[in-house]
């Protein structure tokens, strides 16, 4: 049957209250009302499948932990499931001492003996009995005039009255009576208030404080607006006689869909007690929702007193024991509340939070209240115990705002604006492909993968290891054209000496510029014939939290053709970022990050070709130290580099043309003894120790050889090993070793890691006529433990050198 065109034929509009004075339309909230949860039982009645006494035992433990005070656990009279549940709480020791239970009973002698059976020895027990009062349950259900229905709400309060006292003489325990009339809402005022008084008169000793007698007033079936429930409440709160010695209740159902509205409107008018269930369970459309309310006050400044700091695991609990899904858009509790798909929502938001933590900061300094003011968020989900993890979700209706805050969130890089419109390019052509949201896992992955960022993203190149320097005075103004927008000083200008993976291949690269970004350009342009030149450059600091202590820097760089810096902005280019503990080597990263996504077009970059001689097609050192570490893993130093280019220049000059690769690394191993297990021919170490003499000081204690002579034990002490092993050598060389230059790094990862060490040794000795002589060698050499590569490295150096023993 289809709708009515003219409903006013089948249905009547609630009849307004005569209430010319009304007072709670100007009220405010002020304090948290009382709280009744009925999960246990006005809930429970309505399930598919009422709960177990396990599930009822564990949502009242739940109640418990969030503070519920008053709790109906059954009507014990209905089954005996319900009465063993209530004596179990009882016997077992469920109940918190400033816990009152409530338990339900009609107004039927038998069933309130046994519903007050049912609660023998508990310290607080409320007796809550209803009987329904409406003109339809008088005329046509129960077939009771007014009189027949007063009657039978006053003999059974007496009744109560009677066991209820006979109950704590027998057993001590202490009860509060509450009287429903059922049906308040569809009852006529005049009659509900007469009833009303007659029980209060009935039982007789309505006092103060735990004394009241509370008076539930239900809207148990919604047939009005809230005003309508609120002008009802206002009325009877006037018109009810002692009204100091009544709390009144407020029983919501929802069948309008306003019950929270009814509830708080109500409280407004002068109930003082909320009956309900958490997230709304109950008949037909549900009880009002405590939760609901609670943090409705919450939001307003006001202490709920109930707490829902772990909202996740009280969903958990109550949805796994009601059986019964609690909607995504439900209010606080749903899946989607805290979450925007749209883009202006989420630009919003992400604005919002900016601009808190700034105003945070200011308050902090003023000792003024962190006041939270978030668009679009009218709670804190981490007041809650909820994260920002769902807060934006990215679908093809979101935009860059949204993406922004999430990698801000979760990578905690904090985008320029035109990177983020770059990126969100990048996210739209995504969803848009495979029309399906977009989690953060798919923004964050597909975030690294387009700006290689990350270890699992590299691209075709990435930084191995990197120097910068100053360059000498004479090089130190800026060449014209030089990049001045990368942020770096323009006064004097550096060298960047690196070691870059490209395509898997180690280069050793060198540049210079004004600053190490321009620096690291320069050697691509030299070395790999990658010509680009930034445009962007902006940087900020991450993972502060701990004062700095772990605080990383995030760079971002944008780059453009060098051909084409000076063209309009809607030429091409590429962004980059970096993230790295130190500023220089964050910025580093970003400008090959952007490279990455510029060459990501498959281009060809010219490959490593050694060519060694003294023509004009020769190699420069940096082609013969990229050898040295592709083939060696060792990263030369740039001294080191010259001295053994020198060596190897020689050597083909010796050889009368060109060295292959081979040569190259065999001529290394032989000049420098590496990797050879040949004795040395002039001092060999057997063993050695090192101590701390104290904070500053160390000793070496060593078995040496020298030129194959017995083993000798000698000792040094210096501010490390190094020099403690040169203290230890010149007890028994004539003249003196020094350290010019010392490097290091690590070679292999994981388990498999070594150290490698460098050592510039000078040795000086007296010659004829008081004239020193002077010589130098490098050293180098592994090991497992980065103080024996250093040891070694000496060594090899000195072995290097015509040292004298003393006679």
């Amino acid at each position: 049957m289809p709708m009515l065109s003219h409903p006013s034929q089948k249905y009547k509009p609630y009849t307004p209250i005569n209430l010319p004075n009304r007072q709670w339309p100007s009220k405010t909230f002020t304090k948290a009302p009382i709280w009744l949860s009925t999960d246990l039982r006005d809930g429970n009645q309505a399930l598919v499948n009422p709960m177990t006494i396990e599930q009822k035992t564990t949502f009242f433990r739940e109640l418990v932990k969030c503070g519920v005070k008053q709790i109906e656990v059954a009507y014990p009279s209905a089954s005996d499931t319900d009465f063993a549940f209530v004596r179990g709480l009882i016997e077992n020791n469920e109940i918190p001492d400033d816990v009152w239970i409530q338990v339900l009973t009609p107004a039927r002698e038998d069933l309130i003996r046994r519903t007050i059976d049912s609660v023998a020895g508990a310290k607080h027990a409320i007796i809550h009995m209803y009987n329904a009062v409406s003109p339809t349950f008088r005329n046509v259900v129960f077939r009771n005039s007014k009189e027949q229905t007063l009657d039978l709400a006053v003999k059974h309060t007496k009744i109560i009255r009677q066991l209820t006292e006979e109950c704590t003489q027998k057993y001590g325990t202490k009860f509060i009576y509450e009287y429903s009339p059922e049906t308040f809402t569809q009852t006529e005022p005049d009659f509900a208030l007469e009833v009303c008084e007659a029980v209060k008169k009935a039982w007789g000793k309505a006092g103060l404080g735990d004394e009241r007698i509370i008076f539930n007033l239900p809207s148990t079936v919604e047939i009005g607006p809230p005003n309508h429930y609120a002008d009802q409440i206002e009325n009877f709160c006037n018109k009810i006689s002692e009204r100091e010695k009544i709390i009144v209740s407020l029983h919501p159902h929802n069948d309008r869909g306003t019950g929270i509205a009814s509830a708080e409107l109500a409280t407004l008018a002068g109930g003082e007690r909320i009956e309900g269930c958490f997230f709304g369970n109950g008949e037909r459309t549900g009880n009002v929702d405590l939760v609901n309310l609670a943090l409705n006050l919450y939001t307003q400044g006001i202490a709920p007193m109930l707490d829902f700091s772990e909202l996740q695991n009280t969903i958990d609990v109550v949805t796994a024991c009601n059986d019964l899904p609690i909607p995504a858009r439900y209010p606080y509790a749903g899946e989607l509340v805290y979450t925007a798909f749209s883009g202006s929502h989420q630009d919003a938001i992400k604005k919002g939070f900016e601009a808190q933590r700034l105003r945070h900061e200011e308050c902090k300094i003023k000792g003024e209240p962190l006041l939270w003011d978030i668009p679009y968020l009218p709670i804190d989900p981490a007041d809650l115990g909820q994260t920002y993890e769902a807060l934006i979700r990215v679908n093809s209706q979101s935009g860059k705002g949204g993406i922004a805050y999430l990698l801000k969130e979760h990578l905690h890089l904090d985008l320029p604006r035109k990177m983020q419109v770059a990126f969100y390019q990048v996210v739209q052509e995504i969803s848009d492909r495979e029309a399906r949201e977009m989690t953060v896992d798919d923004i964050t992955s597909s975030f690294k993968h387009a700006y290689h960022f990350g270890s699992g993203y590299k691209g075709r190149l990435s930084l191995r290891s990197f120097k910068i320097s100053s360059l000498d005075s004479e090089n130190s103004k800026p060449k014209a054209g030089s990049d001045q927008e990368s942020g770096e000083e323009d006064d004097t200008q550096r060298r960047f000496d690196g070691t870059v993976s490209v395509d898997g291949v180690y280069r050793v690269i060198r540049g210079k510029g004004n600053g190490p970004l321009s620096a690291l350009l320069d050697a691509l342009r030299t070395h790999l014939s990658l010509d680009f030149a930034i445009r962007e450059y902006s940087e900020h600091t991450i993972n502060d939290a701990d004062e700095g202590e772990n605080a990383q820097a995030a760079s971002y760089v944008e780059l453009v053709s060098a051909t084409e810096r000076k063209s309009t902005s809607t030429r091409q280019s590429w962004w980059g970022v970096g993230v790295d503990s130190d500023i220089a080597r964050s910025g580093l990263r970003a400008v090959l990050s952007a490279v990455n996504s510029a060459i990501s077009d498959g281009r060809e970059l010219p490959a490593l070709k050694l060519s060694v001689g003294f023509h004009s097609r020769s190699s420069g050192q940096e082609d013969v130290a990229s050898v040295i570490v592709n083939q060696l893993g060792l990263e030369l130093p740039r001294r080191f580099q010259t001295a053994f280019f020198e060596v190897l220049q020689r050597k083909a000059l010796e050889e009368g043309g060109e060295i292959s690769i081979d040569g190259v690394t065999q001529l290394f191993k032989d000049t420098y003894s590496y990797q050879n297990n040949k004795p040395p021919a002039k001092i060999a170490m057997d063993s050695f120790t090192l101590e701390h003499i104290d904070s500053n000081r160390r000793s070496l204690s060593g078995t040496f050889t020298f030129f194959g002579g017995a083993s000798r034990t000698i000792t040094g002490s210096g501010n490390g090993p190094l020099s403690s092993l040169l203290a230890a050598l010149h007890t028994q060389l004539t003249g003196t070793l020094s350290i010019r230059d010392y490097w290091e790094h690590s070679i292999g990862e994981g388990s498999e890691v070594r150290a490698a060490s460098y050592v510039d040794l000078v040795y000086e000795v007296d010659g004829e006529s008081s004239k020193k002589l002077r010589s130098s060698a490098w050293g180098v050499a592994t090991d497992t433990d980065i103080t024996a590569s250093g040891v070694k490295a000496v060594l090899n150096a000195v072995n290097d050198l015509d040292i004298i023993l003393k006679k």
